[in-house]
């Protein structure tokens, strides 16, 4: 089934001889449940890629559909919504609210919805996370690891079509690393969520069931493991 379908994407920055195509005609469709990596140098506009897809910036031109909805058909405050609702996004920085505990941080998305977060849910992903001795404490008083691992908990609270991560490990040892990028792995198997992760590294993308590489913009291979 079909989870994402991206066509002919086209993200311009600049005018006249300083025009840049960081984004170039971009078309690639990913199937539910798919572990998906997006690699290449910097600049190549793989970050710029993840922002269309998670609906963070608007292109100028193309189309993303997630789950059947065109998601720049939407307003900015129902894409928003939707962002919120149906894509788990995940930042190298792990962008966590200082003055909130890991529950609550875990469960924001949930909050400015105005709903409750399913309880056996949370419970199920704190535990899977690692992070039950550690749900009152404040980002301050946790590792980087620990503080990606509440990030990951927040992008799949609600559920989400779909996970993008954002060079998630590009922050981290490279035992944290290794953690993170089994605990993508796991919540792609246990959960069937489909991740979509954004990196650098070589080794890191050969977790993936596909590797997508982009150069200057477009697409120059998409290999799948067979």
């Amino acid at each position: 089934m079909e989870i994402l379908k991206v066509k002919n994407l086209v993200k311009t920055y600049g005018k006249g001889e300083n025009r840049v195509n960081a984004v170039d005609n971009i078309s690639f469709c990913v199937e539910k449940g798919e572990f998906v990596a997006i690699v290449g140098a910097s600049g190549s506009g793989k970050s710029t890629l993840l922002h269309l897809l998670g609906g963070v910036d608007r292109p100028t031109s193309g189309e993303v559909f997630i789950d059947g909805q065109s998601i720049y058909s939407l307003s900015d405050d129902n894409l928003a919504i939707f962002r919120r609702r149906q894509i788990g996004l995940i930042y190298q920085f792990y962008n966590l609210i200082p003055i909130l505990n890991v529950k609550e941080n875990i469960t924001l998305p949930c909050d400015l919805d105005g709903k409750e977060a399913n309880k056996a849910r949370l419970d199920e992903l704190i535990k899977t996370l690692g992070l039950e001795n550690r749900v009152t404490h404040l980002p301050n008083q946790l590792s980087g690891g620990q503080q990606q691992r509440v990030s990951i908990g927040r992008a799949m609270i609600n559920n989400p079509s779909i996970m993008l991560a954002d060079e998630p490990t590009g922050n981290l040892d490279s035992k944290a690393s290794d953690e993170i990028i089994s605990l993508l792995r796991l919540s792609n198997k246990k959960f069937k969520q489909t991740v979509i992760i954004i990196t650098h590294d070589l080794e890191i993308a050969k977790e993936a069931d596909r590797v997508i590489t982009i150069e200057d913009g477009k697409i120059v291979m998409d290999e799948k493991k067979i």
